[in-house]
């Protein structure tokens, strides 16, 4: 029987849970590994820790953040990309289930599954599970659900894996853009989903097969004391929404009929994040030449 190659691919930086992270990816239960670690923590530390596992392919990185992201990412060699975030944990037939759900249909480019959240340590403290069944949608869902509803179902990169192929096709710098407006700082995975997914599919799988660390004493895009773009996370999803009435993915009653939900989450977090007010200032002139036409 042939395996097709995984690429299990740790963008790197903050080496306090590493070692648990590392152990995950060589603990899986799938027989064709490549372990690739793209490294920009400032100390020797992650270094050190992949000189123990001869398992783990090591690169140093002197870039940071989406561009160590990217860099992991078009790193790896196998036919399946399967990101892991340097904190976070596989289950061990994390690889093995998503191979197999990607092998059911050529049509299926990105797999994700339930999700687990663990504190500092290892217990769990929140489950995630979208959808009850295991099954697939078309990649024009995944995007609408997205958009409309104005959340990531799917989860962090951490919970899925994608072909490599649907990586190159889409390009370096187009992976976190979409209609114009870059998203890289704020809803990059978000956007990243809705890339590979077009005209194609996601799988979903039920079951637990990630699991997703929130600690908030480390500098992680996920904290927001140590991230001064986390306000685009949420701004992002007003923008989402523009990007995705001009694809052509969402009607103009559609569009119209969020625009309660805008004023609302704006009013709510404009103390908080400078990005929202600009955000819808640009709904609401977009909405208004829809209005006009």
């Amino acid at each position: 029987m042939s395996f097709p190659l995984v690429s299990i691919v740790i963008p790197s930086y903050k080496p306090g849970h590493f070692e648990q992270c590392v152990k995950s990816a060589i603990g899986q239960s799938y027989p064709h590994l490549e372990i690739l670690v793209s490294d920009n923590c400032p100390t020797e530390a992650i270094k050190e820790i992949c000189a123990k596992y001869p398992q783990v392919i090591y690169q140093r990185n002197p870039h940071m953040n989406d561009k160590n992201v990217m860099s992991a990412f078009y790193s790896g060699k196998g036919h399946f990309i399967k990101p892991l975030y340097d904190d976070d944990i596989l289950h061990p037939f994390c690889v093995e289930r998503m191979v197999a759900s990607m092998s059911m249909d050529p049509a299926i480019q990105l797999v994700f599954s339930a999700s687990q959240v663990i504190d500092a340590d290892n217990l769990r403290i929140e489950t995630r599970r979208p959808y009850t069944v295991s099954g697939s949608l078309p990649g024009l869902q995944v995007q609408r659900s997205m958009a409309l509803g104005m959340r990531n179902f799917i989860g962090e990169f951490t919970s899925i894996m994608f072909r490599r192929d649907k990586l190159w096709d889409i390009g370096w710098k187009d992976l976190f853009c979409m209609g114009g407006h870059d998203f890289t700082f704020g809803l990059a995975d978000v956007i990243a989903y809705c890339n590979l997914v077009k005209d194609g599919a996601a799988f979903y799988v039920d079951e637990e097969l990630t699991y997703f660390r929130r600690d908030q004493r480390l500098m992680s895009n996920s904290n927001p004391a140590s991230n001064p773009n986390f306000g685009n996370c949420f701004s992002d999803y007003i923008d989402l929404l523009v990007v995705t009435h001009k694809e052509g993915m969402i009607t103009d009653d559609e569009l119209r009929g969020m625009e309660e939900q805008v004023v609302a989450v704006t009013a709510r977090l404009t103390g908080v994040f400078t990005q929202m007010a600009p955000a819808q200032a640009r709904f609401q002139d977009y909405a208004r030449t829809l209005k006009s036409n």
